[in-house]
């Protein structure tokens, strides 16, 4: 039995999982270790009933009878493998979660695709039943069918109701018997143009372990296997991807299509950009360049999930025209949690934000998809970081390689670049990988503050706005609050970023491969760029138990934040009480360490954001002086040579970018 409407038809004896060419994603399932909340990115196991046979009273019939049981979500579905599942009798399960639903939306605005199939091989008894949002949410029923035996099921669906956004899934549901899922997946009804032939890149820092773990997962799954030309990877550390346990196993795996480049520690850019030099270039037996269409960037601390890289890949080769393809950020810490749906740039500003109207570390087991309204809305991004991003090998070839950056802006500068040559950006829903939240890092106070500024301004001088001055006002708060905060090593290294900024774009390669032991030896002067193990390690502050709990309520309104700030301003001129200079005045929590409540101090001890250590911060006047003077002459020096900066760094950007002057670096 069969039922159609005019948003779906049922082919019941179409192939379900047939043609690598047209396959869109496959439906997959959780891993044996994976806990519930994880399981909730694959699969939404709502509550349902089964029934459990109950003994019958003695005075009774001996006939066994029924009880209707309660279920409280969990784990009802049996996972075979990664792509089959069994569910068994009195059950129902939806696919309507992350990594199976079918984010219809992003598919119609980019690719060439108006319609999609659906392909399932289902074996038993029970029900499909297939549903699709609209932009806001709403759920519309498409179509469903009765299984009762083994059947391949087709479904064909449309795209065109999808302007502005929109998932499409499938529920399975059983009454008195199981229903198995032997596999499926989201196809297209024709084969993608091109081909599928990826070079992964990975470059690394001291990361042994997850490199390993990164390359067996490429390994283990023969469709990813068969997709990939070379995976290259730049290590650049002193603790080598090839001494770790597992290498060899994985290393086998992948054959000869495993390429590992030693070489100095050039930071994120410089790998990418060795990777996407080899790619077109190329050394040694590969001199010329590899064989590929696509360029698949990953960081090494990542947790992959394989079939990211398939549906990456076939989102490229169905898009409309060439664009990056970026993969969305889960949270390691909370695996259930989604980082960032996408981000964008503040043109004005110059500074990079979350897309609008979208909820950062948003937890997918407490509020699934189909709970969760704007998720439901396409997100338009600038950029992808380069935690998982797939360049087309025709849209490097015109942009060319990285700029030397080190770390910081350089994925989000390409994205930029990218757009201005008319390479579009999709971060899609579903193609994702697990990797460290920024919950744990405030990385703009630390060591990594100088590229958060110079890099900043290198690429607004490349794509920035005309004028300046709502960037530069912003960078001069930053200022006052790093000071507020008595983080003079943070305010050091802006200085220092601005200071080689205004250096020009011919200091960008000499500094790349010495930049961060300048950092090092700038930072290791101040006191808040030397962390402590504890805050046992100085003398206790003389607070009482409660005193030491309270703290100040931030400013309401912008008058009074006007007012805190000018007192705190004047309070850090004034001299401080030298016996604060051994003893801290008070321990604040990270959380705690706002300015509104460091202004107030003369000393504190700071718990770094992963709580490993603390800072023993000490106000400083006549430090604070000097650097504020020093901060505003050099943003008064950017303002003032704006037009001539920017036309000496776009005047650069083809050296910057180009073969040759990575040549010098790399050979």
């Amino acid at each position: 039995m069969t039922t159609t409407d005019q948003r779906g038809q049922v082919s019941p004896t179409a192939p379900a999982t047939t043609s690598g060419e047209t396959l869109l994603q496959r439906v997959v399932l959780p891993r044996p270790a994976d806990p519930t909340a994880v399981r909730a990115l694959y699969l939404d196991e709502r509550p349902g009933t089964t029934l459990a046979p109950v003994e019958p009273l003695p005075d009774e019939d001996a006939r066994p009878l029924s009880l209707t049981v309660s279920t409280i979500g969990g784990r009802r579905t049996r996972i075979l493998d990664r792509t089959s599942a069994t569910v068994p009798a009195a059950t129902e399960v939806s696919f309507g979660a992350y990594f199976n639903a079918f984010a219809a939306g992003y598919w119609r605005a980019w690719s060439t695709l108006t319609s999609i199939e659906l392909r399932l091989d289902l074996e038993g008894s029970g029900r499909v039943d297939v549903y699709r949002t609209k932009a806001d949410g709403s759920q519309i029923v498409v179509a469903g069918e009765i299984v009762d035996g083994r059947r391949r099921v087709t479904l064909e669906l449309d795209l065109r109701p999808f302007e502005d956004g929109g998932w499409y899934w499938f529920d399975l549901s059983t009454d008195d018997a199981d229903l198995t899922l032997h596999g499926g997946g989201w196809h297209a009804p024709h084969d993608a143009p091109g081909r599928a032939a990826v070079v992964v890149g990975m470059p690394t820092f001291n990361r042994p372990a997850d490199c390993v773990a990164t390359l067996t997962a490429l390994g283990s799954d023969p469709q990813v296997l068969e997709a990939i030309t070379a995976v290259i990877l730049p290590d650049q550390g002193n603790r080598k991807v090839r001494d770790e346990a597992g290498y060899e196993q994985a290393a086998a795996a992948l054959g000869d299509r495993l390429r590992i480049i030693d070489q100095p520690n050039l930071g994120g850019s410089g790998g990418y950009a060795r990777i996407m030099y080899e790619v077109l270039h190329g050394t040694g037996p590969h001199a010329g360049g590899i064989d590929c269409e696509q360029i698949l960037y990953m960081d090494d601390d990542i947790l992959l999930e394989p079939e990211s890289v398939l549906r990456a890949i076939a989102f490229s080769r169905f898009a409309r025209e060439p664009m990056l393809v970026g993969g969305q950020m889960l949270s390691l810490q909370a695996r259930s949690q989604l980082s960032t749906m996408g981000e964008v740039v503040d043109r004005n500003q110059f500074l990079w934000r979350p897309a609008p109207d979208t909820e950062a570390h948003h937890d997918l087991a407490a509020r699934t998809l189909r709970q969760t309204r704007w998720l439901h809305r396409r997100v338009d991004v600038d950029y992808n970081a380069w935690w998982m991003c797939l360049i087309p090998r025709r849209a490097a070839e015109q942009l060319g390689l990285p700029l030397p950056l080190f770390i910081k802006w350089d994925d989000a500068e390409y994205g930029l670049r990218a757009r201005a040559a008319g390479f579009r950006t999709a971060t899609v829903p579903g193609v994702a990988i697990w990797h460290m939240s920024f919950i744990e890092k405030d990385d703009s106070s630390d060591w990594q503050a100088y590229f958060h500024y110079r890099n900043r301004l290198v690429a607004a001088a490349l794509h920035g706005p005309d004028d300046p001055r709502a960037m530069l006002k912003e960078t001069f708060k930053r200022t006052l609050r790093h000071l507020m905060l008595m983080e003079y090593s943070a305010v050091a290294l802006q200085i220092k970023g601005f200071t080689d900024f205004l250096a020009g774009p011919e200091a960008l390669f000499p500094k790349l491969p010495v930049v961060l032991d300048e950092i090092r030896a700038l930072r290791a002067r101040y006191d808040d760029g030397r962390p402590l193990d504890s805050a046992t390690e100085v003398p206790p502050a003389d607070l009482d138990a409660l005193g030491a709990q309270l703290f100040p309520k931030p400013p309401s309104g912008r008058a009074k934040a006007a007012v805190g700030l000018a007192r705190g301003v004047l309070r850090n001129l004034r001299t401080p009480d030298p016996a604060l200079r051994e003893r801290p005045q008070r321990n604040v929590p990270w959380k705690n360490a706002q300015w509104f409540v460091l202004a107030g101090l003369d000393s504190a001890t700071v718990s770094t954001p992963d709580g490993r250590g603390v800072t023993f911060r000490r106000r400083d006047p006549a430090m604070f002086r000097e650097m504020v003077a020093e901060s505003f002459r050099l943003h008064r020096a950017v303002a003032a040579d704006w037009d001539g900066l920017r036309a000496r760094y776009r005047a650069a950007a083809p050296v910057l970018t180009g073969k040759d002057g990575w040549k010098q670096i790399f050979e």
